[in-house]
């Protein structure tokens, strides 16, 4: 059975859920998006801080964190972008990293946003 997870993050009015809990992994997805719904347009390093804090908070939520994530899926409109979004994506991940995909793609939902992630993580098992 799967269990929304309450991000803290508000629905932007499409038919999606921040992060859901399933047989012990976490499932999420993240952009620059503020605590206030805006999104983020400006700098791609801080478009990409944004984003993997985004999944940071997202963790915390579920009970787990960023040592947890197994897989993250980077959506970026320009390539060359790549080396500042590895420069932020170190300060949040340390070795052994996730698993990792990453992509450039013709556009994403707002224009001006350069960045989204998709994670997948496994949670430690519950003491019990």
């Amino acid at each position: 059975m799967k269990e929304v997870i309450d991000v803290g993050l508000p629905a932007l009015g499409q038919p999606f859920s921040w992060a859901v809990r399933a047989g012990g992994m976490v499932f999420t997805s993240h952009g620059p998006v503020r605590l206030d719904g805006s999104i983020d347009t400006g700098p791609i390093e801080e478009q990409a801080r944004l984003t993997f804090a985004n999944l940071e908070r997202a963790m915390a939520a579920a009970g787990g964190s960023l040592d947890d994530v197994t897989q993250v899926l980077i959506q970026m409109i320009d390539i060359t972008d790549m080396p500042v979004i590895d420069r932020v994506y170190r300060e949040f991940f340390t070795a052994p990293y996730p698993n990792r995909s990453s992509v450039a793609v013709k556009a994403l939902v707002v224009p001006g946003m350069r960045v989204e992630i998709v994670a997948n993580a496994v949670l430690p098992p519950t003491p019990g």
